[in-house]
């Protein structure tokens, strides 16, 4: 009969796989500190919420929640995670690195009078888009192809451009220098456009207005 694994085995397991991914990429993250992500992301699956009480309660772990609430606190606060860290850690976990599928996406909504406007990426599996990673934008509104640009970029450094294979995005991304730069680069794109919009081609490149 298959028995059901433990919390504390999948927080084992899952601390392993912490390790792997993140200790050699960033050496700030020490066995304790994978130990509390590995109880975090845990706590966060089982409740389903991002109350620090709830999840603290939750951790499997002979602390007490008073204590285990206490640290999650402190690693919240103080700790500067790596996110190029987090993209190797969610790439690392694919089942299937080539042929990648990217989507490019931003959205835009205000926490009281702030601005919290973000240009994700992410990689389709199974018709589901994981993020891995984004650039916090300081304005409200569209992105510009510099922006894309570098957000491209930043994926290609960690993990090279023979993996992709097509970028996907809505009618926002467009630009003459942006699709020049996915020509340049020979990489494929699909990219929603408006009804009035026009298409150009020369012999080299291909473009809108």
């Amino acid at each position: 009969m298959k028995k059901n694994i433990s919390l504390e085995d999948k927080s084992k397991q899952f601390s392993d796989i912490l390790k792997e991914n993140l200790e050699k990429s960033d050496s700030k993250i020490n066995k304790a500190r994978l130990n509390l992500m590995s109880m975090f992301i845990l706590a966060l699956c089982k409740v389903q919420t991002v109350n620090f009480q709830k999840l603290a309660s939750s951790f499997e772990s002979e602390t007490k929640a008073e204590s285990s609430l206490r640290r999650l606190q402190r690693f919240i606060a103080n700790f500067d995670l790596c996110i190029d860290a987090i993209a190797r850690l969610i790439f690392g976990l694919l089942p299937e690195k080539t042929n990648l599928k990217l989507v490019i996406d931003r959205t835009n909504w205000k926490f009281g009078l702030q601005n919290i406007n973000i240009l994700m990426l992410g990689i389709t599996y199974r018709n589901v888009a994981f993020p891995l990673m984004f650039t916090m934008l300081d304005k409200k509104g569209n992105s510009n192809c510099e922006e894309r640009i570098a957000l491209i970029d930043r994926f290609i450094k960690l993990f090279g451009k023979d993996c992709i294979d097509s970028i996907m995005a809505d009618r926002e991304f467009v630009g003459k220098k942006w699709i020049g730069y996915l020509n340049e680069k020979k990489i494929r794109y699909y990219i929603r456009i408006r009804n009035n919009f026009k298409v150009f081609r020369d012999t080299l490149n291909i473009w809108g207005e």
